[in-house]
């Protein structure tokens, strides 16, 4: 087989086949992944495996960049960085590690796209994020605010991340938007949403959501962050279960897959500063559904870069 009859074959190893390396200069989008969990849930340990598993599972979804007429993914220069070196459970040397790999992506002029890693690799990201671009808004989708008080017996754990954010100073409570909460609560329960309106975020829960509709979400959402840099944090738990089991902690009652692509599509146009996809768990991944549809979620996260770049 000569050359120009070779097959055409997607690299292994990197989202989407992008090229691997380390030279920045020339990306608008760098992919890293953040194989990292505080490793003591007391049922679900395993989403320090889930940069791989996301990477696994992408060049199908890849697939379909054919029919744009143009490869976004070159367009931009994304390349694949491969993981930070972290010790999960070890926030004290995992942390700084997280936070220099970003903030090198950061000074590089590149827009970095993560991949945990439960919820508490967002924290040192944020570190970085307002080290490096000064004042910006996080948007959150998530099952849960992670803005919880004494649910572990541990000053940084991946329910805390947004109580850090405040009390560090990262970022205006008010300026954020939290997206998609649920629980089982009851009557007079504080649930999950007391603690992060009382550190001032705004928070829209699922049965909101539901009652206002996703065109409603998008132009809310739209409105409030126009003019504004963006850290979109997504978490894959924000799905319902039936479409993303391979969660650290699946909650019913969440949104479907076609609701997630629709509400990212309608994002397009803000500025976004980083995209940080958390929380698949590998173990826990029925038939890699929730490998795949982090992949798809990535790839709607390199349009949003696009439409931004332009």
């Amino acid at each position: 087989m000569t050359p120009t009859d070779a097959m055409p074959v997607l690299p292994v190893g990197t989202l989407f086949g992008v090229p691997a390396g380390h030279d920045l200069s020339g990306s608008g989008l760098v992919v890293m992944g953040v194989p990292f969990d505080m490793g003591y849930h007391p049922t679900r340990i395993g989403a320090r495996s889930g940069p791989a598993h996301v990477r696994a599972h992408s060049a199908l979804v890849a697939e379909h960049l054919d029919g744009f007429g143009v490869n976004v993914l070159t367009e931009l220069g994304v390349i694949d960085v491969g993981d930070v070196e972290v010790l999960p459970g070890d926030v004290e040397q995992s942390f700084p590690a997280i936070r220099a790999a970003v903030s090198r992506i950061l000074a590089a002029g590149a827009v970095p796209l993560t991949f945990g890693g439960d919820g508490a690799v967002t924290l040192p990201q944020l570190r970085a994020v307002k080290e490096r671009r000064g004042d910006f808004a996080v948007l959150h989708f998530d099952a849960h605010t992670d803005a919880y008080e004494g649910i572990y017996p541990y000053e940084y754990n991946n329910a805390n991340t947004f109580v850090h954010a405040v009390t560090e100073g990262l970022i205006d409570p008010a300026g954020s938007l939290h997206v998609g909460m649920r629980d089982t609560g009851y009557r007079g329960h504080p649930g999950i949403v007391g603690v992060a309106r009382d550190l001032g975020y705004e928070v829209v829960t699922m049965n909101e959501l539901a009652a206002m509709g996703v065109p409603a979400l998008i132009e809310r959402i739209r409105a409030r962050f126009a003019g504004v840099p963006v850290y979109l944090c997504w978490d894959m738990d924000v799905f319902d279960p039936s479409v993303a089991p391979g969660v650290v902690t699946p909650s019913w009652g969440g949104i479907t897959v076609r609701e997630g692509l629709s509400i990212l599509r309608g994002l397009r146009g803000l500025d976004f500063v980083a995209f940080d996809v958390n929380t698949v768990s590998p173990p826990h991944d029925h038939a890699g559904l929730t490998g795949s549809l982090a992949a798809q979620v990535a790839m709607e996260c390199v349009f949003l870069r696009a439409e931004s770049g332009r």
